[in-house]
């Protein structure tokens, strides 16, 4: 996993390094003579700090890129700080995906290493506790409010929404909109949370199945699920 590559970045960072009170991602103690010992290696070591980055997503969860680079090379809007005595680097854009992970030793037998343990996913988790009262309702106003009252508050802070668009039988039909619209973890967020709380919530419910036009996001795909 790790790799004493560098990136090669145009903007320099020049300032002095940012302090904050908790760190982004930490590293378990044994793990941090490992890291230093592989940074002693290279010429400049002294200047290199570690960046941490999230590469993409893969079977439902953040992949990740290690390297390390010169602390001078990095961007004005990456955040650096010390973590015993190793600088590390993180990119604005991950960093609320990356607070509270922690960098350690594999607990894969198949996969030896180093790997991240992050609390962060990037399909948002669901509270099926935040539905109010008794679903009392036809089957359709029950899946309506379960949608309103705890579907929708849980993705909206990935700039999501959900709507029923019909029930037939034992299938619920809905549509996702906003930041759902295109996105590859859209089929996720659906098996995983969606489907999961409408069918445990509405026993009449057996599968709900996704209308959306993905074709139309920003990161298009295409999924054989239209009603």
């Amino acid at each position: 996993m790790m790799h004493s590559s560098r990136y090669e970045l145009s903007d320099a960072y020049h300032g002095e390094m940012p302090k904050v009170p908790d760190p982004i991602v930490s590293i378990d103690e044994d793990v941090l003579p490992m890291l230093l010992d592989i940074r002693a290696r290279e010429d400049d070591g002294d200047d290199l700090g570690l960046v941490i980055s999230i590469s993409g997503v893969g079977d439902g969860v953040f992949t990740y890129g290690t390297a390390f680079m010169r602390v001078d090379s990095a961007l004005d809007t990456d955040l650096i700080y010390d973590n015993g005595s190793l600088p590390v680097i993180v990119s604005e854009a991950d960093v609320a995906n990356l607070q509270g992970a922690r960098l350690a030793k594999s607990q894969n037998l198949l996969k030896p290493g180093l790997a991240i343990q992050n609390p962060n996913t990037p399909s948002p988790a669901i509270k099926a506790g935040m539905v109010q009262g008794d679903l009392t309702g036809t089957v359709a106003e029950n899946v309506i409010k379960v949608i309103n009252e705890a579907i929708n508050p849980s993705i909206a802070s990935h700039g999501g929404r959900a709507e029923l668009v019909a029930v037939e039988e034992s299938t619920a039909y809905v549509r996702l909109g906003g930041g759902c619209v295109g996105c590859g973890m859209a089929s996720v967020t659906l098996s995983q949370g969606i489907e999961s709380t409408i069918v445990n919530l509405v026993p009449e419910i057996e599968k709900v199945v996704d209308v959306t036009d993905h074709a139309q996001g920003e990161n298009p795909y295409y999924e054989q699920a239209k009603k």
